[in-house]
């Protein structure tokens, strides 16, 4: 294989990250300093992730509520998978 597939073949399996811990909470914006009534429900994600090395590195993201939704319904999808392996 060559050109521009192989490398991003390459890249793919660089890919090695492993997920240690995945915390969440469900929240609210109530209000900003543009927007007195805002109203507006989010899900703050912090993953704990161990790359090939070892070494940990924690990631934190916010999310819509339908967002959050289908992460957990992917994640359903990723156990089924493993589970028939």
């Amino acid at each position: 294989m060559e050109g521009p597939s192989k490398s991003l073949l390459d890249a793919k399996s660089q890919v090695t990250n492993q997920i240690i811990d995945f915390l969440w909470k469900l929240g609210m914006a109530v209000s900003s300093n543009n927007c007195r009534s805002f109203k507006y429900p989010y899900v703050a994600v912090m993953l704990k992730l161990a790359d090939y090395l070892g070494q940990v590195k924690n990631k934190s993201f916010e999310m819509t509520i339908p967002q959050f939704q289908n992460l957990y319904r992917q994640f359903k999808e990723i156990t089924a998978i493993i589970e028939t392996l």
